[in-house]
C-alpha cells in the first residue's frame, strides 16, 4: 500500500513540526509544509499530488476554510484546530474529519483509517462556506442605543480617556470597552496587535508602512491615516504584517 502524501498547514511552526512528525511516524509522506492562507491558496493553484490536507483553521490573512472555499476543487482536508466549535460544526457535515491539538497518535490513527476506508471526501465550495463561522460582531453606541459593527470594518481601537473607540480609518465609533485587553479578550484569534500603549492594531488592515523616527514606523491603515508603531512593538508589527501578506 502507497503511502498517504500529506500537505501540512498550519502557522504554528511547533505544531506544525509535531504534527509532521506523527505523520511519517504513522508512514505517511509530507509533501509539503505551508505557513498561512495565501501560501495555501497559491500551492492550490499549482499541480500537486496530495491525497490530504491537514489544515489549521485559524491563520495570518485568510483561514483555512476560507481558502478551501474560494477554489473550485480541492483534495480530501482533515481539519487541525485548537478550538471545538469549528470541530463540532465541521463534524456535522459527516463528511469531514478533526483533530484538536494537541494532536495525539491514536486520534491521528483513527482518522488516517477514515481515510483509508473513504469516508472523508472532498468538499464543494458550498459546503465549505456552511461550515465558516458568521462575521465577527460587537456593539457600538448609537443615540440612546447600540448598533452592532462587523470587525471586518475596523482598522484599528484606540482608547482615550477609559473608553475604547472602534476605528475605521478616520471614522470612529464609542464602544462598551474601558480597556484593550478587553477587546484582545474578545476577538483572540483575529492576530491584533499593541502598538501603542493606547492603539491596538489589525494588521491584516495595513496599507503601507515606512519609516519613522527612532526605529519606529508608521503604518497606514487608510488614505491619510497613518498610526506610529513604538519602537518596542516595530519588530512584532513588521512581522504580523508580513505574514498576512506573503
Amino acid at each position: 500500500m502507497e503511502p498517504f502524501k500529506a500537505l501540512v498547514v498550519d502557522d504554528e511552526p511547533l505544531a506544525r513540526e509535531r504534527l509532521c512528525r506523527l505523520l511519517r511516524d504513522a508512514g505517511c509522506l509530507v509533501v509539503g509544509e505551508l505557513g498561512d492562507g495565501i501560501a495555501l491558496l497559491q500551492w492550490l493553484n499549482q499541480p500537486h499530488e496530495v491525497d490530504v490536507i491537514f489544515l489549521d483553521i485559524q491563520m495570518p490573512g485568510p483561514n483555512g476554510m476560507e481558502v478551501l472555499a474560494e477554489v473550485p476543487t480541492s483534495p480530501p482536508v482533515v481539519f487541525v484546530t485548537a478550538h471545538s466549535t469549528y470541530a463540532v460544526r465541521a463534524f456535522e457535515l459527516a463528511a469531514v474529519d478533526y483533530l484538536l491539538k494537541p494532536v495525539f497518535e491514536d486520534r491521528l490513527a483513527k482518522c488516517l483509517e477514515r481515510l483509508r476506508n473513504q469516508l472523508i471526501r472532498r468538499l464543494s465550495p458550498l459546503e465549505l462556506k456552511t461550515l465558516l463561522p458568521p462575521p465577527a460582531r460587537f456593539p457600538i453606541r448609537a443615540g440612546e442605543g447600540e448598533i452592532f459593527m462587523e470587525l471586518e470594518l475596523i482598522t484599528h481601537f484606540e482608547l482615550d480617556n477609559g473608553r475604547v473607540w472602534a476605528c475605521r480609518g478616520l471614522n470612529r465609533y464609542l464602544t462598551r470597552w474601558t480597556a484593550l485587553s478587553e477587546v484582545e479578550h474578545a476577538f483572540p484569534d483575529d492576530g491584533l496587535v499593541r502598538i501603542q500603549r493606547n492603539l491596538l492594531l489589525r494588521p491584516r488592515m495595513v496599507k503601507g508602512i515606512r519609516p519613522a523616527s527612532l526605529g519606529r514606523i508608521n503604518v497606514m491603515v487608510a488614505p491619510k491615516v497613518e498610526l506610529t508603531v513604538s519602537r518596542a512593538m516595530t519588530p512584532r508589527t513588521k512581522e504580523c504584517i508580513r505574514a498576512g501578506t506573503s
